[in-house]
């Protein structure tokens, strides 16, 4: 990969970019060949999540990923694990060892955070990142996201293409689903509702509600870098950095929560544990002759 840093173009529902990824982006005249050619086609829930954990199983099997007592998933389980199950879904959390900023979410629940987001992100900053990813999946825009996908794949290669039921995919097929949930480009009122998710999601547990605005700010200060032509150039479907960190920054203005947010000390190493040394004294008993 050689962008070092791939601006959340979703915050995060799939803001991320590989030359090595093809992109799927349905065009006005594939959606319409879409809801001509497939009149009747179901799509449920259940075949959503199917159809993403093959596509997500195979992306993990391409991606190398952080072990268990690696120190960006010991981190990411002490700050997410617990919200595992939420509102009638159940997440599975892993940490691709990439330095882009990216993360994402799919409809079976697949949690999927890039190490180089970790590495500028704090706790509270994740979890802002993370329950934008989490409100994509809650409001069925990732559903929708891996049925857009499948279907473009299926008037492409006449697969299903005039079925009521999912047909099984080729390899090459989930590859191309794969790259499209990761580059899923969701609308301006999704991505609004999914900041929405995040806000409510954090002020219900406790979090500090701040550190959303702060994590949007992080990526409009990225786009005025040396990255910034390509940043604006993935930026350009979705709401500006700028003006959601505003929003954010208003809602918690509105709750009576607002206070600049100072980021916290970020670690993604392993704890050291220090093992204590314990000392044993040999008592030396001595004994003594009584005299006859």
């Amino acid at each position: 990969m050689k962008k070092k840093f791939i601006v959340l173009g979703v915050l995060l529902a799939a803001f991320s970019f590989t030359k090595t990824n093809a992109q799927i982006n349905l065009g006005d005249k594939a959606i319409g060949a879409v809801q001509k050619g497939v009149t009747g086609f179901t799509f449920s829930n259940a075949d959503a999540a199917k159809l993403s954990k093959e596509a997500v199983d195979k992306l993990d099997a391409e991606h190398e990923i952080a072990g268990p007592t690696d120190g960006y998933t010991l981190r990411l389980n002490r700050v997410f694990g617990k919200h595992a199950s939420g509102e009638g879904f159940t997440l599975n959390y892993k940490v691709y060892k990439l330095k882009e900023v990216n993360a994402f979410a799919t409809a079976d629940g697949s949690v999927r955070v890039y190490s180089g987001l970790m590495d500028i992100m704090d706790d509270n900053e994740l979890v802002a990142v993370i329950g934008h990813e989490i409100g994509h999946v809650a409001n069925n825009d990732s559903r929708d996201a891996v049925r857009a996908a499948y279907q473009k794949e299926a008037l492409m290669d006449g697969v299903a293409s005039q079925s009521a039921t999912v047909a099984t995919v080729t390899d090459s097929q989930l590859g191309k689903i794969g790259s499209a949930i990761i580059d899923s480009k969701y609308s301006r009122k999704q991505e609004s509702e999914a900041d929405l998710f995040a806000y409510n999601f954090m002020k219900k547990n406790g979090y500090d509600v701040n550190a959303e605005e702060s994590a949007f700010r992080i990526l409009a200060k990225m786009s005025e870098g040396s990255e910034a032509s390509f940043i604006d150039q993935m930026m350009s479907s979705h709401p500006d950095s700028k003006k959601r960190a505003d929003d954010a920054k208003k809602r918690a203005e509105k709750d009576g929560l607002y206070k600049p947010y100072v980021q916290q000390k970020i670690v993604n190493t392993v704890p050291v544990t220090t093992t204590k040394k314990t000392t044993t004294t040999t008592k030396k008993k001595t004994t003594t002759t009584k005299k006859k």
